[in-house]
C-alpha cells in the first residue's frame, strides 16, 4: 500500500474515534512521508501540532496504522513547512482556533457561563475504583473543606481517565452547597490566551492588565485544567505564580490537573513546580476490566442505550485506557 493510501485509510479510522473539531485541528493537515525499518514518519506543519500528536494521539495513530500494516512498530513525527493543505497556520492561529472551538463546546454543552462548569460532572456519577480512589477521596475532602485541606490539589493521569470530570465535580458541589462562592474552571490554553490579550491591551490601556490581575485573584476556587501546556510559556508561568500566591495567602482553594506529575513537566519554573507540589498530588491510573464494564454501563444508561452484557464486555476488553472511547456504542454494536 502506498504511503498516501495508507495514511488516508488510517485517518479514516482515527476520525471515527475523535471529535470532528479535534480531527480538523490536529490531523487534517498532516501526511505520511516515510516508512522504513518498521517506523513510519508523519509530517506535521508546526511544533505545536507535533507536540499534540505525540502526547495526545500517538496511540490512536499507531493502532490505526498497525491495523493496516502489521510490520509497523512505531510512529515518528517531523515538522515539514508544507505538510498538509494549510501551510500558513502557525501555533498562535491553532491556539486561537482551539479556544474558539472550546468556547463553542461550552455553549453546546449548556456549560455555566460564569463558572465554565459542566453540570453533568458530579461526584454522584463519577465511578470510583482502585485506580482513582485516592484522587476521588482528596477531591471530596477539598469540596468539603475548601481551602483547608490539600491546597493545592494536583491530579494527573492519561487522556480520558476522568481528571476533568473529577475536578469539575469539586466546583459543582461547592456551587450547589455554597452558591455565593466565586468559582472558575478554565483550561490552561484559555488562561494563557486571556493573559496574552491582557498584555497586548495593557500596552495601550494599563487598566486592562490591572483588571486581569484583580479578576483572577477574586475567586474562592480556581480550577485549572491541563497545566502542562504552561510548559515553555515563561511570562504566563510568572503571572500564574503571582496569582497562585495571592489566592493561597488568602486561604482560597486551587485545583489543578495535568497529564503528568509536576516534576515531569518540562521547562516549568522551579518556584512554580515547588508550589504545585506543595499540597496533595494524586494520580489516576487505568481502570481494571470490572471497573471498565461498570463505567461503560453507566455511560450507556446516561444515553438511554441498552445492549447485551457480552457487548459491554467486548468493548471493555478492547478499550483499556481512554474512557472517552467507551461511548462509541453504535460503532461497537455494528462490529460485534
Amino acid at each position: 500500500m502506498e504511503l498516501h493510501e495508507l495514511w488516508k485509510s488510517a485517518l479514516g479510522d482515527i476520525e471515527l474515534q475523535v471529535s470532528k473539531a479535534n480531527f480538523k485541528t490536529w490531523l487534517q493537515n498532516t501526511a505520511l512521508s516515510d516508512k522504513r525499518g518498521g517506523v513510519v514518519t508523519v509530517s506535521v506543519p508546526n511544533s505545536f501540532t507535533k507536540e499534540w500528536l505525540e502526547n495526545k494521539y500517538h496511540k490512536f495513530i499507531l493502532r490505526a496504522l498497525r491495523n493496516l500494516d502489521s510490520e509497523i512498530k512505531d510512529v515518528a513525527y517531523e515538522i515539514v513547512q508544507n505538510a498538509g493543505k494549510d501551510e500558513t497556520k502557525d501555533k498562535k492561529a491553532i491556539e486561537k482556533e482551539l479556544l474558539a472551538r472550546k468556547q463553542l463546546e461550552f455553549v453546546e454543552l449548556n456549560v455555566d457561563s460564569e463558572t465554565n462548569l459542566n453540570p453533568r460532572y458530579t461526584f454522584e456519577n463519577f465511578i470510583v475504583g482502585s485506580f482513582n480512589d485516592l484522587a476521588h477521596a482528596a477531591s471530596l475532602a477539598v469540596a468539603t473543606n475548601l481551602g483547608k485541606h490539600y491546597n493545592p490539589l494536583f491530579i494527573y493521569g492519561g487522556v480520558g481517565l476522568g481528571k476533568t470530570h473529577l475536578i469539575q465535580a469539586i466546583g459543582n458541589k461547592i456551587k450547589k452547597e455554597n452558591p455565593n462562592k466565586k468559582i472558575k474552571y478554565v483550561t490552561s490554553e484559555r488562561f494563557a490566551s486571556e493573559f496574552l490579550n491582557a498584555v497586548k491591551l495593557g500596552s495601550m490601556r494599563p487598566r486592562d492588565m490591572d483588571d486581569f490581575k484583580r479578576r483572577w485573584r477574586e475567586f474562592d476556587l480556581l480550577i485549572l485544567d491541563d497545566i502542562q501546556f504552561f510548559s515553555g510559556k515563561e511570562k504566563t508561568q510568572e503571572e500564574f505564580f503571582h496569582i497562585f500566591n495571592a489566592l493561597y495567602d488568602a486561604g482560597k482553594q486551587i485545583v489543578l490537573s495535568s497529564d503528568r506529575p509536576p516534576k515531569s513537566i518540562q521547562t516549568l519554573e522551579e518556584r512554580l513546580r515547588s508550589r504545585l507540589e506543595g499540597g496533595m498530588v494524586a494520580d489516576i491510573s487505568y481502570p481494571d476490566l470490572e471497573t471498565r464494564i461498570v463505567i461503560l454501563k453507566s455511560k450507556a444508561a446516561e444515553k438511554s442505550f441498552t445492549a447485551p452484557d457480552d457487548v459491554f464486555e467486548y468493548v471493555a476488553q478492547n478499550v483499556k485506557k481512554n474512557i472517552r472511547e467507551y461511548t462509541n456504542f453504535r460503532k461497537t454494536e455494528r462490529n460485534v
